[in-house]
């Protein structure tokens, strides 16, 4: 497995920073559009505050204000073409930024981390939704976060006709909200079958479901770390 060159930036925390509780928990959320993933995280928060612990919210792309900008790239209506190698090496560039400046820094000071999407979006949306090599995305993979990996995947799934009639409710939708529903079909088959490969790291949640039911099978997935 390629690994990062040894002048790979990696930010420095002071050994006053490092919490005595040790490495926080890195969880992320994924799933195709309309799923709940925001209302989940939430919930998700309240569950890891309620025992304690300090908890740092982010997303892909964004979570830091030049990856935010790139967000803008990656979601808005542009006046030009967006290629789907440009798309998945701008999602790569966003993640760097969040990973080196928000989450390594939370991490080592014992904050736990809720990401909403991360790599294996990239894996899901640029890999099967694409077609793009998926060699090339476990590189990159590699290259940028070959030390930083998820204790927990939670995996809202529903059949994208749901997801899709939800996301509707929200307004206009994003450059990626717009793609049509085969696309959101390989995008839930790619994370199902990622989910088949690590069930170690997923929880796959029934997301068609009421609320109240997913809040319970996220609740049980989260117990083993309390």
């Amino acid at each position: 497995m390629t690994r990062p060159c040894a002048n790979t930036l990696n930010v420095c925390v002071p050994e006053s920073q490092v919490s005595k509780r040790g490495r926080g928990k890195f969880i992320t959320v994924e799933g195709g559009e309309g799923v709940g993933k925001s209302t989940n995280i939430d919930f998700m928060a309240a569950l890891i505050e309620e025992q304690g612990y300090t908890v740092v919210r982010t997303r892909e792309p964004g979570g830091t204000p030049m990856a935010e900008r790139i967000r803008g790239l990656l979601l808005e209506h542009g006046e030009e073409n967006l290629p789907d190698t440009a798309e998945l090496l701008l999602f790569f560039a966003a993640r760097t930024l969040n990973i080196e400046n928000a989450i390594k820094p939370a991490l080592a000071a014992g904050q736990w981390v809720l990401c909403d999407r991360f790599t294996d979006a990239s894996r899901a949306y640029q890999g099967c939704g694409r077609g793009l090599d998926t060699d090339k995305i476990e590189t990159l993979a590699s290259w940028v976060h070959a030390d930083v990996q998820p204790d927990l995947t939670v995996l809202l799934d529903a059949p994208p006709a749901i997801g899709m009639q939800r996301a509707q409710k929200r307004g206009a939708a994003d450059r990626l909200e717009s793609e049509h529903e085969a696309f959101y079909t390989r995008v839930r088959d790619g994370y199902l079958a990622i989910a088949a490969r690590e069930p170690e790291r997923f929880a796959v949640i029934d997301a068609s479901r009421t609320l109240d039911e997913v809040q319970q099978q996220i609740g049980r997935a989260m117990g083993r770390f309390f």
